[in-house]
């Protein structure tokens, strides 16, 4: 059964170039100070989450809301195991697959094919499962015979292709969403949500972040809040839309 459950979690991020005593530093500290501060070597870290509790379970869809800089792309990264957290616990039980920044490990000069192996790869899939998917994969893309030449010869909508077709094969039990990302013509737009809904569907436990308030009440059940890094709201996902526009 798949599940997440963090308990106290909290994350730091070092800034090695600014010294805690600095004049930089006391700038800073006037303009953030609940989230910045020094460790206990010196460091300046900032707190980009800050004691967070909650848990999610099958069924669950949570949207993340939230200002800019409020934490939402830090917590998809802190759950797709790419930061670690500095305090606390987390358990996460299933597969998670993030959708975050889908042209991650793609190679300029390798061909589509060669990309489709190596983006599989670090998306977690198998060498037998990537050959299963590759023939689906390349029909998705509608990018026939140039997925045999370097992606290098592509344009900036092409890759974009490629890339969404390759990390959307992955089956996900938790399914990690920074956004929705705009991924060519109309055409392809359209079979790009029929399959980001299918993948939604499929998955047991779904995060999705975004500034699209309409988009986190159709796809979600629940709502996280983050503010500055800490929770204000965790639960029913109207209750929570309407407190965060309230104040906003």
């Amino acid at each position: 059964m798949s599940y997440v459950k963090a308990k106290n979690l909290s994350v730091e991020m070092p800034i090695y170039e600014v010294s805690g005593r600095s004049m930089k530093m006391r700038v800073i500290n006037k303009l953030a100070s609940t989230r910045i501060a020094s460790s206990n070597s010196g460091i300046t870290v900032i707190k980009a989450l800050q004691n967070l509790n909650f848990e999610a379970h099958k069924g669950d869809r949570i949207g993340l809301i939230g200002s800019n800089g409020a934490g939402k792309s830090t917590l998809l990264r802190v759950l797709a195991g790419i930061y670690e957290p500095s305090v606390g616990e987390l358990e996460v039980n299933g597969k998670a697959v993030p959708l975050l920044e889908m042209g991650l490990g793609m190679d300029d000069t390798m061909t589509g094919y060669q990309n489709i192996k190596m983006r599989g790869t670090l998306l977690g899939m198998s060498p037998d499962e990537i050959l299963a998917k590759t023939p689906e994969i390349a029909e998705f893309t509608d990018l026939g015979d140039y997925l045999h030449l370097p992606i290098r010869t592509y344009s900036s909508g092409m890759k974009i292709r490629l890339a969404f077709a390759i990390s959307t094969a992955v089956e996900a039990d938790i399914l990690l969403l920074d956004e929705v990302i705009g991924v060519g013509d109309a055409a392809f737009i359209e079979k790009a949500n029929l399959r980001m809904k299918s993948l939604h569907e499929k998955a047991s436990i779904v995060f999705l972040a975004s500034h699209a308030n309409p988009l986190i009440a159709e796809m979600c059940n629940k709502v996280i809040w983050l503010d500055a890094g800490s929770i204000r709201f965790y639960g029913d996902v109207h209750e929570g839309l309407a407190l965060y526009s309230g104040t906003h």
